[in-house]
């Protein structure tokens, strides 16, 4: 058991590594530095917020998604255990499994919609 807890803090803290270190790899060589004019055009302005647009999208619809799909996966098993101890209930457990499946649904269209407005709109 301490060995398996000593690999996950060393594969978490990798990862941590891993994700900081991406903001160094960013940056660029020197020599492109020298040569760009120190005045920033608007298009360059532009193009920089559409890279961190993209980003938040990604991880907006991305975290919407898995959290949907998780809340699904729950809900279904929960389901079905309740259908198997209870199998008179059966209708009305799957009648409220459609219906919450249906809300879980919603918030992740939703969470598109307003990923859809970010891209879009601002």
């Amino acid at each position: 058991m301490n060995l398996v807890k000593k690999f996950s803090v060393a594969v978490l803290v990798l990862m941590l590594a891993a994700l900081l270190a991406i903001p160094a790899y960013a940056t660029g060589d020197s020599t492109d530095e020298a040569q760009t004019t120190a005045v920033e055009t608007e298009a360059d302005s532009e193009g920089s917020t559409t890279g961190l647009k993209a980003i938040a999208v990604g991880v907006a619809i991305g975290l919407a998604a898995a959290g949907g799909a998780v809340a699904m996966g729950i809900v279904g098993g929960k389901a079905a255990d309740g259908i198997s101890r209870q199998p008179e209930m059966e209708g009305k457990i799957r009648t409220t499994l459609m219906l919450d499946l249906v809300f879980i649904e919603t918030a992740i269209i939703y969470a598109l919609l307003v990923v859809i407005l970010v891209i879009f709109v601002l």
